[in-house]
């Protein structure tokens, strides 16, 4: 009876083509399989199961396999597969879950031999993106992406894609339905982008706005859970969600917050980056590829307690390369903050150049905001003002808390020493003030 069950359980299961097989769900369990072509990866599964783990699926084995390359049919080989299935047979698997890219045909022939739901690592990050995307900008840059994925994985063989009664199982049925059910995707993608276009152009629009403000921006970028949420707030004394899992945040956050005394900056949180980012989740990153791109500067938050801290940074400065920033662009400063050195070695944060940082515990924020200021108020002079008095009260620039401080009173003003931007010189000339001397004082604080 178990035996006749068991084949039962082995029937051939198609990818159906609403895209149910591509997802996973709360009440699955999974195996990890991974195929280490290169023969040096020691810790080859670890990330993906902290994507499954965001995923609300438990691990209960892995697998890992070398090879030199991975086989046409299966990815894994005919005798790797039937291991995989012997071992989901004993731990009670529903879902074997892939570190790989799977061909739509190799994905097909491992349902088959195994009897259960084969996803690959990309459709698992597209499903973590659908969980948690809360904006509507993300719901359908994710909806997108899933649809873009799945259009090239739909079949007409089998029963799944036929019509049901009557005994049909012709290929004729199923594959006049495929071409109504590619169709309506198809649509759909154009409505989608369509309101992403729209999107866009808003973003554009707030974007022109911040750059009105004269207020510098600063994005914060790196690796997934690598703790630019945290350190946002830390900045901005905002309560962006944080969470211990990968991909807490995916919606761009954008907080004011003080650099030095009467300096302040916008902060721009993003999703975190990926190693081998799928190149359908690009349009995804949109509003996080354009923070950074028109930044006035860019954090690159890096967990120097993570032993692949390495290649985390590697992976997040190619997908800027890349994905960001074309050739003959104009691109903005840098600033490595190397996070989380309450709990990493110090060889590890040896490896970086950068301000090393703990932004939960709050160690050295006051040495990041310095270099912050340094980069991103770069223009500023340190200049002693003449000021006349009705400029003194009208100008809100000799009103900021600590950047400013009256050196003495005269009969034509006030002299003002402080750190000015050429824009606000030139706005207090246009008032009647005038440079007196280069002060060479320490500047105030």
């Amino acid at each position: 009876m178990n035996e006749e069950k068991r084949e039962g359980d082995r029937r051939p299961l198609v990818e159906d083509y609403l895209g149910t097989r591509a997802r996973v769900y709360g009440t699955e369990q999974a195996i990890l399989v991974g195929v280490d072509l290169e023969g040096h990866n020691e810790d080859l599964l670890g990330e993906l199961e902290s994507l499954a783990d965001t995923a609300g699926i438990p691990t209960l084995a892995t697998v890992v396999q070398n090879r030199f390359r991975p086989d046409g049919a299966t990815f894994i080989g005919k005798g790797k597969t039937e291991e995989v299935g012997a071992l989901a047979d004993e731990v009670g698997a529903d879902v074997v879950i892939f570190n790989n890219d799977l061909s739509p045909g190799q994905a097909r022939n491992l349902e088959e031999a195994l009897g259960r739901k084969v996803i690959d690592r990309t459709q698992l990050i597209l499903d973590i993106f659908a969980q948690r995307a809360a904006t509507k900008e993300a719901k359908l840059q994710v909806e997108l992406a899933q649809l873009r994925y799945l259009l090239p994985r739909l079949r007409g063989w089998g029963e799944a894609l036929t019509h049901a009664g009557a005994g049909i199982g012709t290929r004729g049925p199923g594959e006049t339905k495929l071409e109504i059910d590619r169709n309506k995707i198809h649509r759909r993608i154009h409505a989608i982008e369509k309101r992403l276009r729209t999107a866009s152009d808003e973003r554009a629009e707030r974007r022109k706005l911040r750059e009105k403000s004269d207020v510098p921006q600063v994005a914060l970028v790196g690796y997934t859970n690598s703790g630019k949420s945290t350190l946002l707030n830390q900045l901005s004394g905002a309560d962006a969600f944080v969470e211990n899992k990968l991909f807490a945040t995916l919606d761009t956050l954008v907080r004011r917050g003080p650099v030095a005394a009467g300096r302040e900056a916008l902060f721009i949180d993003t999703v975190g980056f990926i190693r081998d980012l799928p190149h359908q989740l690009v349009p995804a990153f949109a509003a996080t590829l354009e923070a950074a791109r028109y930044a006035d500067l860019i954090l690159h938050i890096v967990d120097v307690a993570r032993p692949s801290a390495v290649d985390d940074f590697h992976s997040v400065e190619e997908t800027l390369q890349k994905e960001v920033f074309s050739k003959g662009d104009e691109r903005p400063p840098v600033l490595n903050v190397l996070n989380k050195i309450d709990i990493a070695p110090d060889f590890a944060i040896r490896e970086f150049e950068g301000v090393a940082i703990s932004a939960k515990e709050g160690l050295h924020l006051d040495v990041l905001r310095e270099q912050i200021s340094s980069l991103v108020y770069s223009g500023d002079r340190e200049l002693v003002l003449l000021v006349p008095y009705t400029a003194l009260r009208s100008l809100p620039l000799f009103r900021a808390k600590g950047r400013v401080e009256i050196v003495d009173y005269v009969a034509d003003g006030a002299r003002v020493r402080g750190r000015f931007s050429n824009d606000e010189v030139a706005t207090a000339e246009a008032a009647g003030c005038r440079i007196t001397s280069l002060s060479s004082a320490t500047p105030a604080a």
